[in-house]
């Protein structure tokens, strides 16, 4: 038999744990501590109460509940490629890349159920509008254009589910295989015309700039010449003028002159393209004047002096 004091001190001792355990287990619950760059939603006997924020939070225990906590960073979510049908019935796949912000926790838990798959859904119709109303040509033109209708649309249409679309971005925009060869084949056809006409315009230029060389050449030639003839003229102009003035200087008489000229006669006959010498009608003047002139000197000579 156990006596009535000890067991009443066990009783107590049991009571004491027991109390321990739920302060212990009511001051756990009571705390909660946030991390940064995230929210919990704290329900108050199931109905929303309040948003924790990062941080040390009171929280009034077995009465108030936080639901899982929402990540408030922004968020890089890539949607599998989606089939889209442009305005000239072609089926082209279009990667897309949304970039997303949970802004009010409340919103994101209670006005929608999952927000992720949202958002995915709604980028996937709202893309085959915004594309459909295009031809080929002009969605693989027009990605700038197609990304802020789409981030418009977007972010009116989960504003009211606490969420901010900051930005959407194609990935890839793969049109049909048959497509693809023909785009292809009009690139390469494209290039080389490109390519032709560039060597069109440098053998253009190449021509142009030769005869542009050849006419400076020509124009420098030209000019040469004319200098050359120029100073060739006044040379022959100065050694006439010096000739003539050493003649007029020595005050030649009429012998010596018919003798100078005699001399140049045989230069006339020089050159292998004379066939035939005329004598010219001066010929006997000149040497009559040159007889004159010795025989004059030899009869001075032979001539007495005078008493």
């Amino acid at each position: 038999m156990f006596d009535s004091g000890f067991i009443s001190q066990l009783f107590i001792a049991s009571l004491l744990i027991v109390v321990a355990v739920f302060a212990i287990v009511t001051l756990i619950r009571a705390i909660r501590i946030i991390p940064q760059a995230n929210a919990g939603v704290v329900e108050r006997l199931g109905k929303y109460h309040k948003t924790l924020m990062p941080g040390l939070n009171i929280l009034v225990p077995f009465i108030d509940r936080v639901r899982p906590l929402l990540d408030m960073r922004e968020q890089v979510v890539s949607f599998p490629p989606q089939p889209v049908i442009t305005e000239d019935n072609l089926v082209v796949s279009i990667d897309t890349v949304v970039y997303f912000q949970v802004t009010d926790a409340r919103a994101a838990t209670y006005e929608i159920n999952n927000y992720l798959g949202a958002v995915e859904q709604l980028t996937t119709t709202t893309l085959r509008n915004v594309v459909g109303g295009l031809n080929l040509e002009e969605a693989l033109t027009s990605r700038d254009n197609i990304n802020g209708q789409l981030r418009i649309v977007l972010d009116e249409a989960t504003g009211k589910w606490g969420i901010r679309v900051g930005r959407v971005e194609l990935k890839a925009i793969d049109p049909p295989i048959s497509i693809q060869d023909s785009m292809e084949k009009q690139m390469r056809a494209e290039r080389d015309k490109r390519a032709a006409i560039l060597t069109a315009e440098g053998t253009k230029q190449a021509a142009i700039l030769q005869a542009e060389g050849a006419r400076q050449a020509s124009i420098l030639f030209a000019e040469g010449d004319a200098q050359a003839a120029v100073l060739r003229a006044r040379g022959e102009a100065e050694a006439i003028t010096t000739v003539f003035g050493a003649i007029h200087a020595g005050n030649p008489d009429a012998p010596l002159l018919a003798y100078q000229y005699l001399q140049t006669l045989p230069k006339l006959a020089e050159g292998d393209a004379n066939k035939l010498w005329i004598i010219p009608s001066e010929l006997t003047e000149a040497l009559k004047t040159v007889g004159q002139g010795f025989l004059g000197g030899a009869q001075r000579d032979q001539t007495p002096p005078t008493p």
